[in-house]
């Protein structure tokens, strides 16, 4: 079974996702490639955004700030419910063009999931500028990927083309919002559902066979 998910670092119910699929996958017992495809929330950030959380949900989108922490505290139970831990006091947004890059680099050796999941849990849980190439480094070597080959993907455009090509492909599904679930090009599946739902999915696209 593929499953492809069209998600980004800073996405907090991709992170969400991400754990509630794994959960139905291990209630299912059912065994999927996963191909980590990109998706910016922000195209035009800078590599540091050091506008407190809060306040910049309230600028961009009208309300109180009051009513954007009380939206994040719902979030942060939604994360702790599957094993998860939101800082957002910490949170340092960013630029995420080169986490996209450096993941579809984890691809071309099979650690996509590897680096996705650190990206995801230094930016959500440990305060890391997840636009900073230094730390992108770093935690890109952490995940397993060679210095060497993270140090030319940074220095130049390697796997660009990956990225774009994803965001593209994201435009001709009609996917507008994060995270995007693709199960074997047939089933899709919007946002961070319950495992029920995953798992509702992953049996009915066994049931029906490969493509």
């Amino acid at each position: 079974m593929r499953i492809q998910i069209w998600s980004d670092v800073v996405c907090p119910f991709c992170y969400i996702g991400k754990r509630r699929l794994e959960a139905a996958l291990a209630e299912t017992g059912i065994s999927a490639d996963i191909a980590w495809r990109s998706f910016e929330l922000d195209p035009q950030a800078p590599p540091l955004l050091d506008r407190p959380l809060a306040e910049a949900m309230a600028a961009k989108y009208g309300f109180s700030q009051d009513r954007a922490r009380a939206f994040l505290d719902g979030q942060r139970r939604s994360a702790a419910a599957v094993g998860l831990s939101f800082d957002y006091a910490n949170i340092k947004r960013g630029n995420t063009f080169n986490a996209h890059r450096l993941i579809h680099l984890g691809a071309s050796q099979g650690l996509a999931d590897n680096v996705k999941e650190r990206f995801l849990r230094a930016y959500f849980t440990e305060g890391a500028a997840i636009g900073d190439r230094d730390v992108l480094a770093g935690l890109a070597v952490e995940a397993g990927l060679d210095a060497t080959a993270v140090a030319a993907v940074l220095a130049g455009d390697a796997y660009a083309a990956q990225v774009r090509d994803d965001e593209r492909r994201a435009g001709e599904l009609g996917i507008h919002a994060v995270p995007h679930f693709l199960i074997n090009e047939r089933t899709a599946i919007s946002g961070a559902a319950e495992v029920a739902t995953f798992a509702a999915a992953l049996r009915a696209e066994a049931a029906t066979g490969p493509v």
